[in-house]
């Protein structure tokens, strides 16, 4: 058994300060841990995760965004970013907020039989000046991307291999996936052009693991900080595992790990038969 768990760590030095890195760690085991919205550079993090080999791809801009893969077992290759097949397609070169091919939003380690890939999808900000990138170009490239990794048509791949994605895509799916809908609809992160786009992963064969054991709300990753909102589960599920439909069949668990602390949003996880 593999087990795979994403987290949106909210600045990973936070974290370690917090003291709650090493419990997270000694509690969980996981095999594979990917990371999002690190906020640091390799060097910048005094991080030692004994039995791990450690892989990060920081932002340019220091102190933002960024992601990371640590593995119990060396992966045979690891990707950082979109090929520039997929740039130049797509036409993912930024908007006035900054390019995001520079800011360390993607990340994908090839093992033996299948791809693993963390992704931390641009927010779509407050005013929705975000919706133009993730509309037409980020979330139809991420797509393409994991597309081709299943098929083998990416740079030092030699066969295709299902895929495992996971991370902040930053929109809540479907109506079960925030706890307060009707108030929420056509904000960010709920927005037709956003759901569309995690609906479209899901029409390419993409599964929702969590939806293979759970159905109904309640069921969130992310809570503000205002009005004791995790406290009183008032959330959004935006941190997803998503797999080929040939993984379905080897998803023995997914969860949610609401008890782990040190983010705004906390762990999930994916348990696979491999």
């Amino acid at each position: 058994m593999t087990k795979i768990y994403s987290w949106n760590v909210n600045g990973i030095r936070a974290v370690i300060k917090k003291g709650l890195w090493d419990p997270f760690i000694k509690a969980e085991q996981p095999d594979i841990i990917c990371l999002q919205e690190t906020k640091a550079k390799q060097e910048q993090v005094e991080l030692e995760v004994p039995g791990y080999s450690q892989f990060w791809y920081s932002a340019d801009k220091p102190g933002y965004s960024g992601t990371a893969i640590f593995s119990k077992t060396a992966p045979l290759q690891v990707i950082n970013g979109f090929p520039q097949d997929i740039i130049d397609q797509y036409s993912v070169s930024g908007d006035v907020y900054g390019d995001p091919n520079k800011e360390g939003r993607v990340m994908a380690a090839e093992f033996d039989t299948f791809w693993v890939v963390t992704v931390y999808t641009p927010n779509a900000k407050d005013d929705l000046s975000r919706i133009p990138l993730r509309h037409t170009q980020w979330d139809p490239a991420f797509l393409a991307y994991c597309k081709q990794l299943e098929t083998g048509k990416v740079a030092g791949a030699t066969i295709g291999k299902p895929v495992a994605f996971c991370g902040d895509l930053n929109v809540a799916h479907t109506e079960d996936d925030l706890a307060n809908p009707k108030p929420n609809r056509g904000k960010k992160g709920f927005t037709d052009e956003e759901r569309g786009g995690f609906q479209a992963l899901v029409d390419a064969g993409f599964v929702d693991t969590l939806r293979l054991f759970v159905q109904g709300n309640g069921h969130y990753s992310w809570w503000s900080h205002f009005a004791r909102a995790r406290e009183r589960n008032v959330g959004w599920r935006i941190d997803y595992f998503l797999v080929s439909e040939s993984l379905k069949d080897k998803v023995k668990a997914a969860a949610i790990h609401a008890d782990v602390f040190g983010s705004d949003h906390c762990p999930v996880s994916v348990t696979l038969n491999i």
